[in-house]
């Protein structure tokens, strides 16, 4: 007799998203169960559940089976964990300042460093003749200003946002990854590298990007992904 039960959570994801990462991360800091739906938008087949929910077609995309909600975008998705998922770490305390502080770090990363990140990655796919030249300079014009502005956050804490690991740091995991193959920070922003080898070193952080592995090939800048996180083909 099969006595398995789905869990509540279903995933709409997809590995090597960069925004998947970030709830990924949040999902295994609290080993909350989940069912994860792998999604590919060039397909229609595989992406027709998705858009039944969310005719956006964005992904990440949460579905609580318990209460027939569907959850959008990450950081709504990451609140609604918090409060009807909560787990050991608390991802967003209940104290106001240090919950807005959080708030502040992770629309930052998600702002400040993914969205020109994915601006230079996305014009790298596009076809000869339709790229947005102006667009990717100016991107990579405020990489640096990010990178100087989370340097200068970084005192003496150990996380962007408080003393523990937050909703913030889900956030930056996958914008410094990626950011780091463009841009990199590591040889001007000393404080700014050792927080992001800090979160390389959390189980969940590493579990999200072994699972994000064996599609890296498709990353439009494989070729500047370091060797570290790439497992040797036999």
């Amino acid at each position: 007799m099969d006595n398995y039960h789905a869990p509540n959570l279903l995933l709409y994801y997809h590995p090597l998203a960069s925004f998947c990462h970030k709830i990924l991360i949040a999902l295994y800091e609290n080993g909350t169960a989940f069912e994860p739906r792998f999604v590919d938008l060039l397909e229609e087949e595989s992406s027709a559940e998705l858009f039944a929910y969310w005719p956006v077609g964005k992904i990440p995309l949460l579905r609580d089976r318990l209460r027939e909600k569907t959850i959008p975008e990450t950081t709504i998705i990451i609140e609604y964990l918090n409060e009807f998922y909560p787990g050991k770490v608390k991802l967003i305390p209940n104290d106001f300042s240090t919950a807005l502080e959080i708030r502040l770090w992770d629309r930052f990363f998600d702002l400040y460093v993914s969205e020109p990140m994915q601006k230079i990655v996305v014009d790298r796919l596009r076809p000869n003749g339709q790229n947005d030249t102006l667009g990717v300079e100016q991107a990579y014009q405020r990489l640096p200003v990010a990178y100087r502005m989370l340097e200068a956050q970084l005192k003496s804490q150990n996380f962007i946002a408080c003393e523990s690991f937050s909703m913030a740091d889900c956030s930056a995991v996958p914008a410094l990854f990626y950011a780091d193959t463009i841009l990199s920070f590591r040889k001007e922003y000393p404080k700014l590298t050792d927080y992001f080898e800090r979160l390389l070193d959390r189980p969940s952080v590493k579990r999200t990007i072994d699972e994000a592995e064996p599609y890296f090939h498709m990353y439009p800048l494989f070729d500047k992904i370091p060797k570290r996180f790439l497992k040797e083909k036999k």
